[in-house]
């Protein structure tokens, strides 16, 4: 389960912005933020290819060898991107930790940045060649890129405004600078100081842009992984449930049962419904609390503990090479439940009983496995308490019902 922090309702325009807004971020909303970061090899390869007719035309226009090395350091940089975009996905994606995601955005950043400086550099260069054309088509960069980067980075707001940053900021002080040299251009002063306004104009109304679709597109993500978080784990213990149990299952049988097996165990706490009746639900929800704290120290790292609802709690356990090894671990859990709980200052005690069923020796099916583990628990029970007893095969309901014949009822 990703690890959750609060963050701010209605961020500031500084806020987001700074490093502070990463940090309260929920880590699986930065992942898909950064992810998109990588989905976009056809935009850059697209640019890289504008930013390159572009140039040529200018070179055409004025024979400038400078030209020529803008264009082939472009060349090289939309290379570079696209490269970084594929060694991304073949070192795991989204997948990989959250230090090395940031590793990677920064990889992704720079290379942002050094094509924005580019773009900075072609315009500065053609400034003074006084041919509206050539300056138009080096103008349009600007805002082709700027559009880009909103449009399709907003997620990541500080990669957004330093972009715009180096692409906008030099252009604009060289038009103001070039507008101050006398030329016999009419309204040639007016023109480029109203352009490099312009340019900045329009680079704060897409930080403006920037600051309403991060804020968006973060509510959206958070709203996606909460209504996750809420579909697959237990509201109270913040285990598993089913649904999340069941695709763990299917993950883990299609690589244990090669040479293993996998044990289900289906557990029931003996003792709860008193402890309700005595001490009340929320004592009750409290002591489940603890119970599944210590089912989530008592099993392995590749152990999935869920809880099934009420006092009911399914173990996965994977890479079975004996029916002892499941054993050791069940008992291993009975220990561990059955030792006083402190609530609110009162020692209280419980106890577990646990049915176990083997896959594939009892099927493949996890709701088949379930059942069967469910008629084994019967028998534990009908032992006495905190009993341990595997699935022998035959059907659940004529399990249950042989059990039930020796106990009053679970």
């Amino acid at each position: 389960m990703e690890r959750r922090r609060p963050r701010p309702i209605e961020p500031a325009l500084p806020a987001i912005f700074s490093r502070d807004a990463e940090r309260l971020m929920p880590d699986a909303v930065y992942r898909d933020l950064v992810a998109t970061l990588f989905t976009m090899t056809g935009p850059v390869i697209g640019f890289g290819i504008i930013y390159a007719l572009v140039g040529i035309l200018v070179y055409f226009s004025g024979s400038d060898l400078a030209i020529l090395a803008l264009v082939a350091t472009g060349a090289f940089l939309t290379v570079r991107r696209v490269l970084l975009i594929q060694r991304y996905h073949k070192s795991g994606g989204a997948n990989q930790t959250v230090e090395m995601l940031k590793s990677w955005e920064r990889r992704y950043a720079g290379l942002t940045y050094a094509f924005a400086a580019l773009i900075a550099i072609l315009n500065l260069r053609v400034l003074s060649a006084h041919q509206p054309l050539v300056h138009l088509a080096t103008v349009s960069l600007i805002f082709t890129f700027g559009a880009g980067i909103v449009s399709r980075n907003a997620g990541r707001p500080r990669l957004c405004l330093f972009g715009q940053a180096i692409s906008v900021l030099p252009v604009a002080a060289g038009m103001m600078i070039h507008a101050a040299v006398g030329s016999p251009q009419p309204l040639h002063a007016q023109f480029f100081l109203f352009e490099g306004m312009l340019l900045v104009v329009v680079a704060l109304m897409s930080i403006q842009s920037v600051k309403h679709l991060y804020k968006s597109t973060v509510d959206h993500l958070t709203a996606k992984h909460d209504l996750a978080t809420l579909a697959r784990f237990d509201p109270l213990t913040g285990l598993a449930n089913r649904l999340l149990v069941r695709e763990e299952f299917q993950a883990r049988m299609a690589s244990c049962l090669i040479e293993n097996q996998v044990a289900v165990h289906y557990l029931d706490l003996d003792g709860f419904k008193t402890i309700n009746d005595q001490f009340g639900h929320p004592a009750g929800d409290r002591l489940l609390v603890q119970a599944a704290q210590r089912l989530t120290a008592t099993i392995r790292s590749d152990d999935v503990v869920a809880r099934l609802g009420g006092d009911e709690f399914l173990v996965i356990q994977p890479v079975v090479q004996h029916p002892d090894q499941a054993e050791l671990l069940a008992r291993r859990i009975i220990k561990q439940l059955s030792e006083p709980y402190s609530i609110e200052g009162t020692d209280m005690r419980i106890s577990v009983s646990i049915g176990i069923a083997l896959a594939p020796t009892n099927g493949l099916d996890l709701d088949r496995l379930m059942e069967c583990a469910d008629g084994a628990l019967y028998h534990s029970k009908a032992k006495g308490k905190a009993q341990v007893n595997f699935c022998d095969g035959s059907n659940p309901d004529a399990q249950k019902q042989a059990a039930v014949t020796k106990t009053s009822g679970r």
